[in-house]
């Protein structure tokens, strides 16, 4: 559940600054991130999305050893995309092997 309107998604992104932060810290990562191009606050995004893809995969990697990397791939892909989608993914991997 996100605290704040809609209307003023920036009051949200302030509420998520970790505690340990400390106002000046934040106060020049802010600066730095208003003052990024469009392109580099995309490629952070991209960079933050894909570090914790791959985290997540470790994770699962970790948990479930005896999975092959494919069978840690579908894992992950039941965990965020549901099960009847990995299902039909399955069939077609089957289908084309």
């Amino acid at each position: 559940m996100f605290i704040g309107r809609e209307s003023e998604p920036w009051r949200t992104m302030a509420l998520m600054v970790p505690n340990d932060t400390s106002p000046a810290a934040e106060a020049v990562q802010l600066d730095l991130l208003r003052r990024a191009g469009t392109a580099r606050r995309l490629e952070l995004t991209f960079s933050l999305s894909s570090s914790a893809i791959r985290s997540s995969r470790r994770a699962i990697a970790r948990r479930h050893p005896e999975l092959d990397e494919r069978e840690v791939l579908l894992h992950w892909a039941g965990l965020h995309y549901g099960e009847e989608l990995t299902a039909r993914l399955r069939a077609y991997l089957a289908a084309h092997a």
